[in-house]
């Protein structure tokens, strides 16, 4: 089909897309405000909203989004409630997973959560943060056109430095409207391939985020990863509905291999496509990322919570209880949480998991 006959059917059609945000992640790298009863995504960290709330709202309008599907820890289905509520999208159904089996599971059950093989599913991370929304959006409706066709789109997150925390995707042939065929998925590099990328231009970083029809992805994944979409359809099949949430057979599930949407379809599907954009994103990944993107006062001490810094500068400072007193210091950074103090130099935060086990 032509692609802007295909283009023109879509637009016709109306179709809305349907948000899938994933919020299973452990958040580990935030020790200690961040732990497995309460991980970073249900965490006020950039804004007064928590991270999970910020990505319902990127996707609250109602003409263009059809309600999300939230997949969810079964441990943090109070949680995801109550801030569903307060993010105003009581719409959303939930699905609760009784295990977590990495991405390509969770996405397989939303697939098929959303009962309709033509739905537009949008793949989002909930702890990511993505300050140009409407670039976000704008990148978006420029994949819609491939995505009406069957192709798979990540979306290519413009680097600004030679990240070494991150995966890249190789850009490939132009296919329309700054759509581009993905040439290949790179693996985390090291600083001086890293350097090399970016040098080279045609990389973007991995982000995590993805735009395809719900039948696509699962005959993606039936060719590539079949043991993930048989064990995603019994679980389905045999799950059980209790009002908007959804919870998935468990035995069934926690028999599906475990791999995430990259390495079981996205790196072996044959129509990838990725959209660069530049949309201020962060994966907020550790407590100097945040740092580095949070607001910061005339001595760039970047402070949230009750503090007094005589004397110091260049300190990342979080509190949600206690008062935190520093004099003399700098490029620390300072976290107290409930029983928990952290203190940590800046550039050495991805040591914080070592803590959180």
């Amino acid at each position: 089909m032509p692609r802007l006959k295909a283009k023109q059917l879509f637009e016709e059609r109306k179709m809305q897309i349907t948000p899938v945000i994933l919020s299973g992640g452990g958040g580990t790298r935030l020790w200690p405000m961040s732990t497995p009863q309460k991980p970073k995504q249900f965490l006020a960290l950039t804004e007064a909203q928590t991270m999970f709330e910020l990505t319902v709202a990127r996707v609250s309008d109602r003409v263009q989004f059809a309600s999300p599907i939230i997949v969810a820890n079964a441990a943090h289905h109070a949680l995801v409630k109550e801030q569903l509520e307060a993010a105003g999208a009581r719409d959303a159904t939930i699905l609760l997973e009784p295990c977590a089996r990495n991405t390509a599971p969770a996405i397989a059950i939303a697939a098929l959560a959303a009962n309709n093989p033509e739905a537009v599913l949008l793949v989002m991370p909930s702890d990511h943060l993505i300050a140009d929304v409407d670039a976000f959006h704008a990148a978006i409706q420029s994949a819609l056109p491939l995505v009406s066709e069957g192709w798979l789109v990540t979306f290519g997150i413009t680097p600004d430095q030679p990240e070494t925390g991150y995966g890249y995707i190789r850009i490939g042939e132009a296919l329309s409207g700054g759509v581009h065929k993905v040439a290949r998925f790179v693996e985390k590099p090291d600083l001086e391939t890293a350097k090399a990328m970016l040098a080279e231009g045609n990389h973007a970083w991995n982000g995590g985020i993805f735009l395809f029809r719900a039948d696509a992805y699962c005959a993606a994944l039936a060719q590539h990863a079949p043991g993930i979409a048989e064990a995603a359809k019994v679980a389905m099949d045999e799950a059980i509905r209790e009002g908007n949430s959804i919870s998935p057979a468990a035995d069934a599930f926690a028999a599906s291999p475990s791999d995430s949407i990259d390495y079981a379809v996205m790196e072996k599907a044959d129509k990838v496509a990725v959209v660069p954009v530049s949309m201020g994103w962060s994966d907020i990944g550790s407590w100097d990322a945040l740092y580095d993107i949070g607001t910061k006062d005339a001595a760039g001490n970047s402070i949230l919570g009750d503090a007094r810094m005589i004397d110091a500068s260049g300190n990342l400072i979080r509190s949600d209880g206690i008062r935190i007193n520093a004099a003399g210091v700098e490029n620390m950074i300072i976290v107290a949480s409930g029983n928990e103090i952290l203190i940590v130099p800046r550039g050495k935060s991805q040591d914080v998991k070592k803590f959180s086990g």
